[in-house]
């Protein structure tokens, strides 16, 4: 082995992933995300303000994509019906795929994407936090738009409320549409299908998912043009504090196994907490104590012949005189 080369080494071996930690780990990031989302519901008269702002910002720019989409998804049913299933299903299945798969056979590559991934979903949680929206859908019919997931509910599962199921939709925030993290994560499983897919067809899917689901989302009158661009701003976010994030993320990891580690004080005990000075068998010199003594009978420790290591006490003498004859 080469100067160069580390040899192996227990902390090596413990940065090996572990499925029974990163799963743990992605649930609770992800139930905290969804009861955020719930916390955090803004007032109904301020998201359909902030909804309408961003309506009359994209028309004075000639952005306005959301009408013509939907007016396509609302009068195409083969169109519309699987747009639908689309938005309501693929988030779940396909962000869940890409990290196994990246658990499984590009474990290098795992823990940074994850990372990614976690970061920019909680700062999309801040924007929904100081931006509740109202998405075209639940604002007023004048304004041309139509709920395509209300219009189709007999072909799936949802309800007329929102994507979740039927029933289900009062667990939801629906003014949670800035931004669309429908596009953001999108847009993430494009970035790991293009970075690390090794065939034409898995590029191609990279640039294919983001861009149909941002056409999904504004044609289901679910975001605006507005949302998903900040969806992909949030992504973007997330990759630059994710590095720093990881090195935090790493010192503390390194840290704790120290503290673990055989030989660490930690290691196998806890630190004792007395004020008082633990009680020693040793007692001055080479003098000793049996245990449960509270007066030391000053037996001397001998390495001469029966006073070594499991011999009696007599065996090496009590401080007394040794009998004559």
């Amino acid at each position: 082995m080469s100067q160069t080369e580390a040899p192996p080494t227990a902390a090596t071996a413990g940065d090996r992933l572990r499925w029974w930690t990163e799963l743990p780990l992605i649930l609770v990031v992800y139930a905290a995300y969804s009861m955020g989302r719930l916390l955090v519901r803004g007032d109904t008269a301020s998201a359909v303000g902030h909804g309408l702002a961003i309506l009359r910002a994209e028309k004075a720019l000639h952005l306005n994509l959301e009408h013509p989409l939907n007016r396509l998804f609302t009068s195409e049913a083969w169109i519309g019906v699987p747009a639908d299933f689309w938005y309501a299903s693929l988030h779940y299945l396909v962000t869940p795929g890409i990290l196994i798969w990246l658990f499984r056979s590009r474990a290098g590559h795992f823990r940074a994407a994850r990372t990614w991934l976690m970061t920019s979903t909680l700062i999309g949680l801040i924007g929904f936090t100081l931006l509740p929206t109202c998405p075209p859908r639940l604002l007023a019919p004048g304004h041309g738009f139509v709920d395509t997931m209300a219009q189709y509910s007999s072909w799936g599962w949802w309800g007329t409320e929102a994507s979740a199921p039927r029933g289900l939709g009062g667990m939801t925030n629906q003014y949670a549409a800035m931004p669309s993290l429908h596009v953001g994560w999108a847009v993430w499983c494009g970035v790991m299908l293009w970075r690390h897919g090794r065939t034409p067809l898995t590029r191609a899917a990279g640039i294919a998912y983001p861009l149909i689901t941002t056409f999904v989302v504004m044609g289901t009158a679910n975001h605006y043009l507005f949302d998903a661009l900040a969806g992909v701003a949030v992504i973007g976010l997330g990759f630059a504090v994710s590095r720093p994030v990881l090195r935090v993320a790493g010192m503390l990891r390194n840290r704790v196994r120290g503290a673990f580690a055989p030989g660490s004080p930690g290691y196998g005990h806890a630190p004792s907490t007395s004020p008082f000075p633990v009680a020693s068998s040793i007692v001055s010199g080479e003098c000793q104590t049996s245990t449960g003594e509270r007066i030391p009978r000053q037996r001397k420790a001998s390495a001469a012949p029966g006073g070594g290591p499991g011999a009696r006490p007599a065996d090496a003498g009590d401080g007394a005189p040794a009998p004559v004859g």
